[in-house]
């Protein structure tokens, strides 16, 4: 089937035709652009998605946890679609975008060259058709001249009235126009001829041969349409197993979410190694009714009396001890910071303020000693790799001296040594902190070190009848087993590193320099406090020095803190003694602890 043979006499609908058609094209064309453009603007966002929840560094312990895990998987794995969608344009842009927009323009300038070949050639036909119309014209009226030039001669040779004169003038006349005539039509004839020859090679051979031409414009149109959507299919195609591959590293960290071991982790991460503490003994109120009555004179009469225990490290008798350490050299704000840091483990807080790490709790610590340990121990593996290269690398100096000096090795390996030495000795220090930390886990976990029973509100601590009993007698007891607390202290085999307030000096049982050493002091971590550590004692409450109001709210993150809401009212212990910090305890609860200074509003009592 042609288009010359089929279409001879449809040149302006074929023309319309190849122009949609190459219209069509080219809006396949811009189709493609526009997807381009969406792919990438669709990988673009993907990106900043990806970006935007990715893990910050505060966050990185966290993700341990398996979904967590999963979760950042599912993130690199989205990424990597995005990369594949910017494959797909990039590929369309070269492979489809660029070959269609060049065919369009080659298109166009085919189809206006062949066009302007059928409108030539149907120009010529028509200019022949008209030189044939106007032979024809002029053969019609010669032949209309000849005839009445006839008849004239005729009626003139038979009018016997006429002259020869006359009767010759008309046959002359005659002769001369059907001469005219014969001439007029041979020339219709030639016009003819040629009109008919030209018109068969217009119809058959030459409009013809131009509509094979717009066909094979069309059909190859048509043909690359197919191509360029095949193309774009296998394109797609192409990048679908990657994005598959995704898609299953996506189900795989799902299916890899495992609640079990996160609880575990959780159990890891958090667990102190602290025994619950036990029950809390009978107090008998008729046995400590002297001791009570001594201990209530030398409180304020304006102020009621709380026969309760208070946190470690309270100053006792009526003694107030200058409180030094870590946090004296620090203002209020930069207090609250470092607090905060120590809480978070920051490094270059708490790294370098316990090098034993003995302010965490027993199973925290064992767990830093133990990748301090680790990472000490990678480190020695990977000097002495680098030492035995330097050692392989002298005994090929000194076989080829051409190759180097061996003296010139020895300066790094003497350097090499003293930091395997140094490596050494650390991780020997470190094996003993360890050490320590398991004797001092064993010990905690005994069931004869305590006996305590969470009360209420989250508090432990012992009733004020144990401690009596415990010490035989009121305040003598009181007193002889405090000034017999280096005696007692010089069996003592093993320090027990407790944590201490802010601020104050730290309290180390078996040292002289504690009042509250030899007296049963315990320690215990209260529940919803944050994770910090009060230490109890059974020594009497110390008489509060005044009120104080919360200004603004405050979360316990440091040890030794006590967290209060803003506008609580609580009693005022021990004053600032130059560090930021007020010792205070709570009006309701028998907890002891510090806060900032810059939080509360004092107001001491006259006495």
């Amino acid at each position: 089937m042609s288009w010359g043979t089929e279409l001879w006499d449809q040149y302006e609908n074929l023309s319309l035709h190849t122009q949609k058609g190459i219209e069509f094209l080219e809006r396949y064309g811009h189709f493609i652009r526009d997807r381009c453009t969406i792919e990438v603007e669709y990988a673009a966002k993907l990106r900043r998605l990806v970006k935007s929840y990715q893990p910050k560094k505060k966050d990185e312990e966290d993700y341990q946890y398996s979904p967590c895990r999963a979760f950042k998987l599912e993130l690199n794995e989205v990424n990597d679609q995005a990369g594949q969608r910017e494959l797909i344009a990039e590929n369309l842009q070269a492979n489809v975008l660029r070959e269609l927009n060049i065919l369009v323009k080659d298109f166009k300038e085919d189809r206006k060259k062949h066009l302007q070949e059928g409108a030539r050639l149907m120009a010529s036909l028509a200019g022949q058709i008209g030189n044939l119309e106007r032979a024809r014209k002029a053969y019609e009226k010669a032949f209309r001249e000849a005839e009445r030039a006839l008849d004239q001669y005729q009626r003139a040779d038979a009018d016997l009235n006429l002259s020869r004169a006359e009767v010759e003038k008309q046959r002359m006349n005659m002769t001369v126009k059907t001469q005219q005539c014969e001439e007029a039509k041979t020339e219709y004839a030639n016009q003819l001829q040629k009109t008919n020859d030209m018109q068969t090679l217009h119809y058959h051979t030459a409009m013809p041969e131009v509509f094979q031409h717009l066909q094979e414009l069309d059909e190859k149109r048509v043909k690359n349409m197919r191509n360029y959507m095949m193309k774009s299919v296998a394109i797609e195609r192409a990048v679908a197993p990657i994005i598959e591959q995704c898609l299953d590293g996506i189900e795989k960290a799902a299916n890899e979410i495992n609640e079990k071991e996160d609880t575990l982790l959780v159990i890891e991460r958090y667990k102190s190694g602290f025994q619950p503490p036990g029950d809390f003994p009978f107090e008998d109120l008729s046995a400590a009714k002297s001791y009570d009555s001594n201990s209530q004179l030398s409180q304020p009469v304006m102020q009621p009396i709380h026969n309760h225990l208070t946190v470690k490290g309270t100053v006792s008798g009526g003694k107030i001890k200058k409180r030094v350490g870590l946090f004296g050299i620090f203002s209020s704000n930069k207090l609250i910071e470092v607090c905060i840091a120590l809480k978070n483990n920051v490094p270059g807080y708490g790294d370098g303020a316990k090098e034993d790490c003995s302010d965490l709790p027993p199973n925290q610590r064992k767990k830093r000693l133990q990748q301090r340990i680790d990472e000490i121990q990678a480190k020695i593996q990977q000097e002495t790799a680098a030492r035995d290269g330097l050692m392989k690398m002298k005994g090929v100096y000194e076989q080829n001296p051409a190759l180097g000096d061996p003296m010139s090795i020895e300066g790094q390996l003497n350097e090499s040594s003293h930091k395997l030495d140094k490596l050494g000795a650390e991780l020997t220090k470190f094996q003993g902190y360890f050490d320590e930390a398991m004797r001092a886990g064993l010990n905690l976990s005994s069931p004869s070190q305590v006996s305590r029973k969470p009360t209420s509100n989250g508090s432990a601590t012992r009733p004020l009848s144990s401690r009596r009993s415990s010490h035989s007698g009121g305040e003598e007891s009181l007193s002889r087993s405090a000034s017999d607390s280096s005696v007692s202290n010089v069996n003592t085999s093993q320090p027990v590193h407790k944590k201490s307030a802010p601020g104050t000096p730290q309290p180390i049982h078996g040292s002289t320099n504690s009042p509250e050493s030899g007296l049963g002091a315990s320690r215990t971590s209260l529940p919803g406090s944050g994770g910090e550590e009060y230490y109890l004692d059974e020594l009497e409450a110390q008489p509060p020095l005044g009120t104080c109001r919360a200004l603004y709210p405050f979360d316990a993150t440091s040890e030794g803190s006590i967290p209060m809401y803003d506008g609580e009212e609580l009693y005022m212990i021990e004053l600032d003694q130059g560090d930021g910090w007020t010792r205070v305890r709570r009006i309701s609860q028998p907890i002891e602890g510090f806060v900032p200074t810059s939080y509360i509003e004092c107001n001491l009592y006259n006495t």
